[in-house]
């Protein structure tokens, strides 16, 4: 089992406190993502739980096994984690066998080495097969490699140690954009085969919704909220923790028991929501735009078009002087600027305590 629980962890560096008593719960298999702006804490406590730093308080367990409490600080190399960093780490002169042998805890040295790396080559290539690579990839080095597979040659070095927990700390950042989306997925993919616990750590909202299982949204060093992708993205905790995740359209708002009326009409919201005078929060793709001949009510005229290549984004202003909201729908027809456009919402809204200024 690899269950990974981080319980009131704290970390200062002078008189700056990076974490603030900080608890995450991390159940066996599952990938989490701790995702937050630079600066929030979120490497130091990928650190502290591989061993690279020590907390000033809390604790954390992995599995049975503690591995960080007061008194007690197990080091990293007995700790059975993997770690892939931002730039992979490799050894620029040795082959991908010898990088990812190094792992196997080989040597590399001598005539004894040789035999070693016989005896690993099956071990190699089976791990260059869990990461998508083909055998013939073992004899390269690693700048004869794209920088996608590169991670992929770190992902299976870390593998070899057979870790029962995985820490990504921000590995896909230096990739170009479609080599980092099949990058993730592979590594994803791997580590779901393989039933590992893991954590990626990432600026990248997108990279964190559609790699993990668990979301924990990090912020001057406390969680803002964890929990399920679609839970933080749809129904996040506060009005911060919105906006990091994604462009939210904001209105004021009246909120009567789970209802909420608004210039675009009324509006399901969130069971406990406040009442009264509020701030409603809706995701862009929720409004649906139609193009109108005239001026109605919940309508507006077409200002900016922002072509994306799929999708397209849609500045509304509103009937009536009542504001400007921005929507995201299909590139296909369109409307264009100068359209009238009736507007509905499709699903629920997050209602919050009034925030007057948007």
């Amino acid at each position: 089992m690899s269950r990974l629980v981080v319980e009131g962890v704290s970390k200062s560096f002078g008189a700056t406190k990076v974490l603030d008593h900080l608890d995450l719960d991390v159940p066996n298999g599952t990938a989490a993502a701790v995702v937050g702006a630079s600066g929030c804490g979120k490497t130091t406590l990928l650190r502290v739980i591989a061993g690279f730093e020590g907390p000033d308080t809390g604790s954390v367990q992995l599995g049975s096994e503690t591995v960080v409490r007061q008194g007690l600080c197990v080091p990293p190399q007995r700790r059975r984690i993997g770690y892939v960093a931002q730039d992979g780490a490799l050894f620029p002169h040795l082959s991908v066998a010898d990088n990812i042998a190094y792992g196997l805890r080989t040597g590399l040295r001598g005539a004894v080495d040789r035999q070693r790396r016989g005896r690993d080559r099956p071990r190699v290539i089976e791990l260059l097969a869990m990461v998508s690579l083909d055998p013939d990839y073992a004899d390269r080095k690693p700048h004869q490699l794209s920088g996608g597979q590169q991670q992929r040659v770190a992902l299976a070095r870390a593998l070899a140690r057979k870790p029962d927990l995985m820490l990504l700390d921000e590995p896909f950042s230096a990739l170009d954009t479609g080599l980092r989306a099949t990058t993730r997925q592979t590594v994803a993919d791997t580590l779901r085969a393989a039933g590992m616990t893991s954590i990626l750590v990432t600026h990248d909202q997108e990279e964190a919704l559609s790699f993990a299982e668990q979301v924990a949204v990090m912020r001057a060093g406390r969680f803002t909220h964890v929990g399920p992708p679609q839970q933080v993205y749809h129904q996040p905790a506060d009005l911060f923790t919105a906006r990091f995740l994604g462009d939210c359209v904001l209105l004021d708002a009246l909120c009567e028991a789970d209802i909420a009326k608004s210039v675009l009409g009324p509006v399901p919201v969130q069971p406990g929501a406040p009442t009264g005078e509020v701030t409603l929060m809706i995701r862009p793709e929720q409004l649906a735009a139609q193009v109108i001949g005239a001026d109605e009510p919940h309508s507006g005229r077409v200002t900016a078009v922002d072509f994306r290549g799929p999708d397209v984004i849609l500045t509304i202003d509103l009937a009536e002087g009542a504001g400007t909201v921005r929507v995201r729908r299909t590139g296909i027809a369109a409307p264009i600027t100068g359209d009238r456009v009736r507007l509905s919402i499709h699903g629920p809204a997050v209602a919050y305590c009034p925030l007057r200024s948007h």
